[in-house]
């Protein structure tokens, strides 16, 4: 492994709609991440389970399992892991995510602009590494 690849933030999206994912993906990777796609929870926990995480981009209305689950078991597996929740509903639009999730950091439209989105994942990337 290089210094490059160990100071990369390592990213796992899992969203149900694979165009967003991808989306997402194109921007993060030309921000310098590594980034892996997920489709729901079983897939999720199949790559937590053998792939360190800093940033978990985590749709809340995912078509097979559970969002909380994902980040339940992200939050045991990986405690340093941070989640940024998308949603395209009105979910937690109070923001009691955050009591429901210990390792929420953000809870965002899926409208984001991919951009905004890649900020928050560099900006919760460069805290885990500052320590």
């Amino acid at each position: 492994m290089t210094v490059d690849t160990i100071n990369r933030t390592r990213v796992l999206i899992v969203e149900s709609v694979p165009e967003l994912a991808n989306l997402w993906k194109r921007h993060l990777v030309r921000h310098g991440m590594d980034v892996a796609c997920a489709t729901g929870q079983a897939e999720a926990i199949d790559y937590l389970s053998t792939h360190e995480t800093d940033i978990i981009i985590q749709d809340l209305v995912i078509d097979e399992g559970s969002a909380l689950a994902i980040s339940d078991y992200a939050n045991y597996r990986q405690p340093a892991a941070r989640v940024i929740f998308v949603t395209n509903t009105s979910f937690f639009s109070d923001g009691s995510i955050f009591a429901h999730s210990a390792n929420a950091r953000a809870f965002v439209q899926s409208s984001t602009p991919p951009e905004d989105l890649a900020a928050m994942v560099a900006h919760y990337g460069a805290e885990l590494r500052a320590g």
